[in-house]
């Protein structure tokens, strides 16, 4: 036990990725005619797995003091402060609306907001809506990712290298759901600019997820917030190309920035307390 708990976070993204893609794979083969409530369950069965990963590891590979030190950080809000939770929640609405703008000046649409209209015309569906892109992205995948695999690699790596390989898994992960009929991904198309463009958001987001995460006390939940953010908005306002180029620059900008003015090593203004 105590050699296999020297590797946890291979075990982890190898487990991550058979459950996942033992999901996805099936879903993207199967004939979309006659198949699509099967497709609808596998896919989200899929985005699932990294969670149900880190509750087979947790009670297997962890003690009682890492699992409870995981449970006791998850839910800890408490703990994040104040100027924290405009960073979460105000730095996805700033980028968009700064690419929009840009494209807009260069005489551009900017973004179609035909999500947005229609929920300021139907209100009461605005809380399904979001619950439903909560639970199925931003809790299942961050409750592994930042709260488990994360916390792992930051033990034996520093938090700019462990964002950037936790970035890179995190976009090869995606990648069966491009062929799976009904996917967000699916509509983007393989190997075409919306495509790269997907594929290059992640590893900056993981950044300053893990910098937001590593200022607060290793919170999980900032991390669920803030990706929520990411696709609530990103479902909002469907930004025109040219303005997703924008707003992968910008991306790859704050990012940057944060690895310049925080400490590289940390990403974070001096240790927390619970470290």
């Amino acid at each position: 036990m105590r050699n296999l708990k020297t590797h946890t976070s291979l075990i982890f993204f190898s487990l991550t990725f058979l459950l996942t893609w033992a999901c996805w794979i099936p879903a993207a083969l199967l004939p979309s005619t006659g198949n699509e409530t099967l497709i609808r369950l596998l896919h989200y069965a899929g985005g699932a797995m990294p969670t149900v990963a880190t509750l087979l590891l947790l009670f297997t590979l962890t003690d009682r003091d890492e699992r409870a030190d995981y449970w006791r950080r998850l839910l800890a809000l408490k703990q994040v402060g104040g100027g924290w939770y405009a960073v979460i929640f105000l730095t996805v609405p700033i980028l968009t609306v700064l690419a929009g703008g840009i494209d807009f000046l260069l005489g551009g649409e900017g973004a179609q907001l035909h999500t947005l209209i229609n929920l300021i015309r139907h209100p009461l569906s605005l809380i399904p809506f979001a619950v439903f892109l909560l639970l199925f992205g931003p809790v299942t995948e961050e409750m592994a990712w930042r709260g488990y695999a994360l916390n792992d690699l930051q033990k034996k790596r520093s938090a700019l290298v462990s964002s950037l390989l936790l970035g890179m898994l995190w976009t090869v992960w995606h990648l069966p759901l491009f062929w799976i009929e009904g996917s967000y991904q699916q509509g983007l198309g393989v190997g075409t600019v919306s495509f790269w463009l997907y594929m290059l958001d992640k590893i900056p987001q993981s950044i300053l997820m893990t910098w937001i995460y590593n200022n607060n006390r290793r919170v999980t939940a900032t991390a669920i917030l803030f990706h929520f953010m990411v696709n609530f908005v990103g479902e909002l306002a469907d930004l025109t190309r040219r303005a997703e180029v924008f707003y992968i620059t910008s991306w790859w900008a704050v990012a940057l920035l944060v690895v310049l003015i925080y400490k590289p090593k940390r990403l974070v203004r001096e240790a927390s307390p619970s470290e």
